[in-house]
């Protein structure tokens, strides 16, 4: 595919981990927030200096300590894109499959689809797909406590890179899509849109904990940003099955070029 519209492919990727970041914070905003504090043993004692001093450093290293759970958390989701990725056996392979890859990129805009209704809790099928990570996850959740105490940047990008596999149905639905990518690296490059897209709210979670919680948990927000993402799947059911190819379009479908191409008949 083209520079232009890889890069137009990812804008809704990111976008479906902004908005999804409402269920994020339910799910992960502890964690985030409980990683994010230093543990006792290395918690700075008081001493006569200026508190603006104090509070800098404080913040400073809260900082650090969320930015490194959420690079190692964003990683994580980089490499099992590029597994996805990499198991579909590239584009020259796909382009070979043409009714596979319509099936795999309708089954990808119907969890769009579950996805919205799920973050509006409207409907909460979604959640019954991680009940598959699950046997994956009770073999990586005994590692974290080797990591304890979680006193150093490198331990938490660990932290956060196992903690990255926690089931997920938002992270399994925009795994899909990069299945269809075509290739290891760009499957990696879905995946770390994505989670490009959920940093800015998992790092204020960090920072700020309850308070963004509180804000994010309410009815009209969660409602108002799951509708956007089952438009997002809507609008990516339209364009393949009805022929809706407008430059516009593709701006707002998570759709690789080759596979839409394969689901609308097109060469």
């Amino acid at each position: 595919m083209g520079g232009l519209n890889l890069n137009l492919s990812l804008i809704p990727v990111f976008m479906i981990g902004l908005l999804g970041s409402v269920h994020c914070i339910g799910m992960c905003g502890g964690i985030v927030g409980a990683f994010s504090m230093a543990p006792a043993s290395v918690r700075a004692k008081p001493f006569p200096v200026a508190v603006s001093v104090m509070n800098s450093k404080a913040n400073g290293a809260l900082l650090l300590r969320t930015l490194s759970y959420n690079l190692g958390r964003i990683g994580s989701y980089a490499v099992a894109g590029a597994l996805a990725g990499g198991l579909a056996g590239g584009a020259r392979l796909l382009a070979g499959m043409q009714a596979w890859q319509a099936g795999i990129h309708v089954l990808a805009q119907l969890m769009l689809v579950a996805l919205g209704l799920y973050l509006m809790d409207a409907w909460r099928g979604l959640a019954r797909t991680e009940t598959v990570g699950n046997i994956l996850w009770q073999r990586l959740r005994p590692l974290t406590d080797l990591l304890l105490p979680l006193d150093s940047p490198f331990k938490l990008v660990l932290a956060g890179g196992l903690w990255g596999w926690l089931p997920c149905g938002m992270v399994y639905s925009v795994l899909l899509t990069a299945l269809l990518s075509g290739s290891a690296a760009s499957g990696a490059a879905v995946m770390l849109a994505f989670g490009l897209g959920t940093l800015p709210v998992l790092l204020t979670a960090g920072m700020f904990g309850a308070q963004l919680r509180s804000v994010l948990q309410r009815r009209g927000v969660r409602v108002a940003c799951g509708m956007v993402v089952l438009l997002f799947g809507v609008f990516g059911l339209l364009r393949a099955h009805h022929g809706l190819t407008p430059d516009w379009l593709a701006a707002l479908c998570m759709t690789p070029p080759h596979v839409a191409g394969s689901a609308t008949g097109q060469p």
